[in-house]
């Protein structure tokens, strides 16, 4: 099962429009998932409309008519494993004990919030990912998104895929 991992998308204030390559992983995606900072509805009745299937949040930055569109958090078991999808974790320090706290049912969590790519292992097994932002990488050198594989209970194929600068 492929995966399309993004967050922090912050359309149209951060960009215009999706970058073009993030658009063509769409449909080599089974599931896409969204860690939450739309900030539009038109972006997520974009990926609603062409994603297989969708998972996402919404984030600090999206208002009402996506906060009663979408969850604070959400939860499917993809390739055998039980993903939660976020959009805040917290502080950096101490973030695998603290979601491994918050969240003991789950094999992975995709979070966003921080616009800072994350690939860590908390005590326990918990895999905690962020795949950046793929319109506003604030201070990091490229705008990010994540693709991954999930089959028989693991995780494999992960890349970050980095996109040229706007």
């Amino acid at each position: 099962m492929r995966l399309l991992l993004m967050s922090d998308t912050h359309l149209p204030k951060r960009a215009k429009t999706l970058p073009a390559e993030l658009l063509e992983e769409l449909p080599r995606a089974d599931v896409v998932i969204h860690a939450g900072d739309w900030v539009d509805t038109a972006t997520l009745d974009l990926l609603e409309s062409r994603s297989r299937a969708l998972v996402g949040v919404y984030g600090n930055n999206d208002g009402p008519e996506l906060r009663e569109r979408l969850p604070e958090v959400a939860r499917a078991e993809l390739g055998g494993l039980r993903f939660g999808v976020v959009h805040e974790t917290g502080p950096a320090q101490g973030r695998e004990a603290r979601c491994a706290a918050r969240f003991p049912d789950l094999d992975v969590l995709v979070f966003g919030h921080s616009h800072i790519p994350w690939d860590t292992t908390a005590p326990g097994g918990l895999r905690l990912l962020n795949p950046g932002s793929p319109t506003d990488r604030r201070r990091q050198p490229h705008c990010t998104y994540l693709t991954v594989t999930a089959s028989g209970g693991r995780l494999t194929d992960l890349v970050l895929h980095r996109l040229p600068p706007r």
